[in-house]
């Protein structure tokens, strides 16, 4: 069990949904927001400033979206963990935030528990995608 909370800051363009992930994710004891971000310069300040745990980046954002904000937050603070969110459920989009270093992708439809879930499996330095991510992907014995 955790003796402190996981320091997490936010990113997403759409102010409702912000507030919305704050409230949810606050809920939980094990979960400490520590910013929110509306776009993706504000998200690399933030990240230098509070060094968080981990990192809730949308992917869909301008000017930067949330691969350009993974590659830039890791050049300058790479002990963070970042976890790509997104409405897209396409494999391509999880394997390239991997790929630029990130630790985890959900999409904004995944069940709470799995969030909860995967921002912890991440934490403990593991890397999470989620089931409906993973369905998609196709392997030799599909």
């Amino acid at each position: 069990m955790l003796n402190t909370p996981i320091r997490i800051i936010l990113v997403d363009d759409h102010k409702a949904v912000r507030k919305s992930w704050k409230a949810l994710l606050e809920n939980n004891p094990l979960f400490k927001i520590i910013a929110d971000c509306e776009n993706g310069d504000s998200a690399i300040n933030e990240a230098e400033r509070l060094h968080p745990d981990i990192m809730l980046v949308d992917i869909n954002m301008s000017p930067l979206n949330g691969f350009m904000v993974t590659q830039k937050v890791l050049e300058k603070v790479p002990d963070v963990k970042i976890i790509g969110l997104s409405v897209n459920n396409l494999p391509k989009y999880a394997d390239k935030m991997i790929a630029l270093g990130a630790k985890g992708y959900l999409t904004k439809t995944s069940a709470l528990e799995e969030i909860f879930y995967g921002i912890i499996r991440v934490y403990n330095g593991e890397i999470f995608i989620c089931e409906e991510v993973k369905k998609q992907i196709k392997t030799p014995n599909n």
